[in-house]
């Protein structure tokens, strides 16, 4: 094994701050959990009602992926830059680790944290399972954008980590960054949708449209793409089956939603990783 994700293992898991983080995440999920199922139910009669469930199971699936943005950049954004701060980066360097090792091994252990904490979110799952009304294929398609979601929030804490020599500044960097994913990528799909022009002004119709049909596919593809990376409108896509409510589905696009987003994420993620190696190797080229 990786001597670095060894070490980092067992620091993590045999430390009293990781159950600390691990009591306090499911504290919070759990309290919004049980108090938004409680708001929903306390003024009808707890029955099989799959309108409620599944309501109650995508609050359930937001609110986490809103938790994960908190809780990974906090576990990377001083991986490297904390050894550098407690001067024990040279010492690292100067070992037979190479630094991609380095680098891979801080940020597993902060995936494999984080993977312990959703299977410690099972039990709420299955809470919400026992009514009915979800289909337990999708709770597995759920799990797997949070594994290509977690893997792109560590990727960017350690990246960070790695390019800024103080936390803080790091920690500021990659809440920043994965603040503009979640939210700022959305915000520019709107805002395309909102200057995509319309091929009749006013709602008249002339002989011939002001603007070409091409023009308008290419807005309209513009914004399915900035959706396709936007966690938020994927994971209500995988929701919905397929369908981005208010947009519809993918059809201009050569993949699904899921797919690009996969595959964006996970091809930008390997490429911050190795740059972070680069780096981080003190013979590269200045």
């Amino acid at each position: 094994m990786n001597p670095v994700l060894s070490k980092e293992l067992r620091q993590r898991f045999r430390n009293y701050k990781g159950m600390l983080v691990l009591f306090i995440y499911l504290l919070i999920l759990g309290s919004f959990t049980l108090g938004f199922m409680y708001l929903n139910w306390q003024h009808t009669a707890v029955t099989f009602n799959p309108e409620q469930s599944f309501s109650v199971f995508a609050v359930l699936t937001v609110f986490q992926l809103v938790l994960l943005g908190f809780v990974i950049p906090g576990l990377t954004a001083g991986a490297i830059s904390g050894e550098r701060e407690r001067q024990t980066l040279n010492v690292l360097l100067i070992t037979e680790l190479s630094p991609l090792k380095i680098i891979t091994g801080k940020m597993l252990s902060a995936t494999a944290f984080t993977g312990l904490l959703l299977l410690a979110s099972l039990p709420l799952y299955g809470l919400i399972l026992l009514f009915g009304g979800i289909n337990p294929l999708q709770l597995l398609n759920i799990f797997g954008f949070y594994l290509v979601t977690i893997f792109l929030f560590a990727a960017i804490g350690i990246t960070c980590s790695t390019f800024f020599k103080r936390t803080g500044v790091s920690t500021v960097v990659a809440y920043g960054l994965v603040a503009f994913i979640g939210a700022g990528t959305g915000f520019l799909a709107i805002f395309v949708e909102l200057i995509t022009p319309h091929p009749y002004p006013m709602g008249d119709a002339p002989i011939a449209p002001i603007v070409s049909p091409e023009s308008i596919y290419y807005y309209q593809l513009v914004v399915q793409y900035l959706l396709a990376i936007n966690p938020v409108a994927v994971l209500m896509g995988i929701l919905e089956g397929g369908n981005i409510p208010g947009i519809g589905t993918s059809e201009k696009l050569m993949l699904p939603y899921w797919a690009i987003y996969s595959l964006f994420y996970l091809s930008i993620s390997v490429l911050m990783l190795l740059g972070s190696a680069r780096r981080l190797n003190p013979l590269r080229k200045k």
